[in-house]
């Protein structure tokens, strides 16, 4: 499969992307295409960089999900942006479609989850269990139609796949999300997309946001 790298900021300390679904963000098996690399390719050729070309990994988007993601340019830009994850500073609002309804149209989904190695997935457990950790998000039914609903997510914790489990596990899963539970089919990977990342830009100081359009495959389905 074949990506255009669509780029929605760049400047001497950030370049952001609207990822394709179906593409790892890095880490590919050999032979096989990562954001990270061709994000690399682009600007090699753009400035006509010889060698390596330095970009900082300063949070992901799961290979099955679209939508806009930050990279750093700089080391100085990479570890300010690093603080403002960690801080949870960094605001991200995703859109996701869901087979069935939820119970309310908004709230707040609550729960503890642990990484299952058997299963190679993330699980819901009790507060107490080992490796527990809490996950938080609010959310707000923005359309439904007979197909499927459209929600609009806001994350409060950043946890591996945490909007994926715990949708699914209110019997709500992601359209094409085969690994947990949907069994509705969806033209490219799942229909989790990251819309809006708001954050701290690490040199100006400034609050600057980027919104990343849905593929095109939506469009029916919205």
């Amino acid at each position: 499969m074949s990506f255009v790298l669509k780029v929605l900021h760049e400047d001497n300390h950030l370049l952001v992307i609207n990822k394709p679904a179906s593409l790892v963000t890095q880490g590919a098996s050999e032979g096989e295409p990562s954001l990270v690399n061709l994000a690399k390719s682009y600007l090699r050729q753009k400035y006509d960089k010889p060698g390596n070309v330095y970009l900082g990994v300063v949070s992901r988007l799961d290979m099955m999900s679209s939508g806009a993601i930050v990279l750093a340019r700089t080391s100085k830009a990479a570890s300010r942006l690093n603080v403002q994850f960690r801080d949870r500073t960094v605001s991200k609002v995703y859109w996701a479609l869901i087979a069935g309804r939820m119970d309310s149209k908004f709230g707040t989904l609550e729960d503890h989850v642990r990484k299952d190695d058997a299963q190679h997935r993330m699980v819901t457990c009790s507060a107490n269990a080992r490796d527990a950790k809490l996950a938080k998000l609010s959310y707000r039914a923005v359309a439904t139609n007979e197909r499927c609903q459209q929600l609009r997510i806001e994350l409060e914790t950043g946890r591996k796949h945490q909007i994926r489990l715990q949708l699914s596990s209110r019997g709500t899963p992601i359209l094409g999300d085969r690994k947990y539970g949907s069994s509705k089919e969806f033209p490219n990977g799942i229909a989790l997309h990251s819309r809006k990342l708001t954050l701290e830009h690490p040199t100006i100081k400034e609050r600057i946001e980027f919104t990343a359009d849905v593929p095109n495959c939506w469009k029916k389905y919205l």
